[in-house]
């Protein structure tokens, strides 16, 4: 029996069986100052809803978009949750002041049993969310999309604890991967599964956690690296070279991602590159990327999936960007960073010691003036296209340096306020010197991270979590 029949038959098994998983495919289109939705298609996948009818509302307050789902006659909210998107991050970019794109995106929610209004949401500067667009939704549509798509292959068991309804599920999505490389591919999955495992609090809450793979066999290995001249039409569609940055893997073939993985329970989406170039990615709520064969894959797995799972933010300040600087200083919805300064207000107060002042002294100019000599040395070992091992020795000389110039500050390991976050040297602040999301270091998730993530694995996989309305 295959698992996806399986799955099929556990849950028609129950005396209440789950509905099946309804997605809204939308384009969205515009520019750094406007936006506009528009709707593509709407979509009843294969497998049954995931999630859990007692945490269908998300009260973690992340993200830059919101979407609700209400019944239409009563206006009860039915399932919220938070996220970010492609075009969240591209309207930030100096491209986004010039010109129009659009960005294929999808809303995935129980499938409800009448008419609902799905109500998308936008963060403004203040932090509150304003609706941005809303579309009314029958489930009984004569145009409602219920085929199958076709299969990209067997549905793997990486790690299973149990009905997903009860867990998180995380699905490994392999791409650029022929069908000859697919034992490569489990074996990678398995290897950086592995080591996730080994962070706090992922590490405590293995058992909160199902672990998936699916691998659709790619006609040719590797995928598209345009700035070399290489191109591959991989059935996922990951791109190094995204917003034009060498490191940033992306695929914006939303369509054919979200096809591909409705052959798996999920709620969280790592896409595993065949590739031994440094690069990843990691977009809230949608999907986070690795290279599989560079020798940082373990670092970058860990560090992106923190984006994508948790909502944290860069920490780091002085790798080169592919976003526009702040026009001015609003506060981050991310946890992780603040713009404010005021003990009675920083998100993280309960966790500074009362002699730990504000902002936190740290010798940054020093750590500043050796990132720039290796930005320097980065820079050119790309323009020369030089080989990936001169990269890695230069990661690890910084690695090395960094670990130890970093330890040896006063507040090391202490909580507090230390400047220097989000892509900027000036008014953005993180929690602790150190941290998974500032450096290659060999360092855990700070404690505000940990939090965070914890927060999150509440939501899907939590005892007694909020959000107990009944799913639709």
């Amino acid at each position: 029996m295959n698992v996806l029949l399986a799955l099929l038959l556990a849950a028609s098994a129950t005396s209440a069986p789950a509905p099946r998983t309804f997605r809204v495919d939308y384009f969205h289109t515009g520019n750094a100052t406007e936006e506009r939705f528009s709707l593509d298609r709407l979509v009843v996948e294969p497998l049954p809803w995931p999630g859990s009818p007692s945490r269908a509302i998300d009260e973690t307050n992340l993200g830059k978009y919101l979407f609700e789902v209400r019944d239409r006659d009563t206006n009860r909210l039915l399932y919220s949750r938070g996220f970010a998107s492609i075009y969240g991050e591209w309207e930030t970019t100096p491209e986004a002041r010039e010109v129009n794109r659009t960005f294929h995106e999808s809303l995935r929610f129980p499938t409800p049993e009448k008419p609902v209004q799905v109500i998308l949401k936008k963060r403004a500067k203040d932090n509150s969310f304003r609706e941005v667009w809303s579309l009314t939704v029958d489930p009984k549509d004569m145009f409602v999309d219920p085929s199958e798509p076709a299969s990209p292959g067997a549905l793997v068991k990486l790690l299973d604890n149990g009905p997903p309804a009860d867990k998180v599920d995380f699905l490994i999505l392999g791409d650029g991967y022929t069908e000859k490389e697919r034992a490569r591919f489990e074996k990678d999955a398995r290897r950086l599964v592995d080591i996730l495992f080994t962070f706090s609090p992922f590490k405590e809450r293995k058992q909160d956690f199902n672990v998936w793979g699916l691998m659709p066999a790619s006609r040719q290995s590797g995928i598209s690296r345009p700035s070399t001249g290489i191109y591959r039409d991989s059935p996922v569609g990951a791109t190094y070279d995204a917003f034009g940055s060498e490191r940033y893997v992306l695929t914006f073939e939303n369509r054919r991602f979200r096809d591909i993985a409705s052959f798996a329970p999920y709620e969280f989406v790592e896409i595993l590159v065949n590739g031994n170039t440094y690069g990843g990615g990691g977009i809230f709520g949608l999907y986070s990327t690795v290279a599989a064969d560079n020798l940082w894959s373990p670092y970058v797995f860990v560090h992106e999936f923190g984006h994508h799972f948790a909502g944290l933010a860069d920490e780091y300040y002085t790798s080169e960007s592919a976003y526009a600087p702040a026009e001015d200083r609003v506060e981050p919805w991310e946890k992780n960073v603040t713009a404010l300064l005021d003990p009675s207000r920083l998100k993280w107060k309960d966790l500074v010691a009362a002699n730990t002042p504000l902002p936190t002294p740290w010798k940054k100019e020093e750590y500043e003036n050796h990132a720039r000599e290796v930005q320097k040395e980065r820079r050119r070992i790309r323009a020369e296209r030089r080989p990936e091992s001169e990269m890695d020795a230069l990661f690890t000389a910084q690695r090395d340096w960094e670990e130890q110039f970093l330890s040896k500050q006063q507040y090391s390991g202490k909580v507090g306020a230390f400047e220097g976050a989000m892509y900027e040297a000036r008014g953005y602040y993180r929690p602790q010197l150190d941290c998974v999301m500032f450096t290659r270091d060999r360092v855990p998730f700070c404690s505000v991270c940990q939090r965070a993530i914890s927060e999150v694995i509440d939501l899907y996989a939590g005892k007694g979590a909020k959000g107990t309305k009944k799913a639709p």
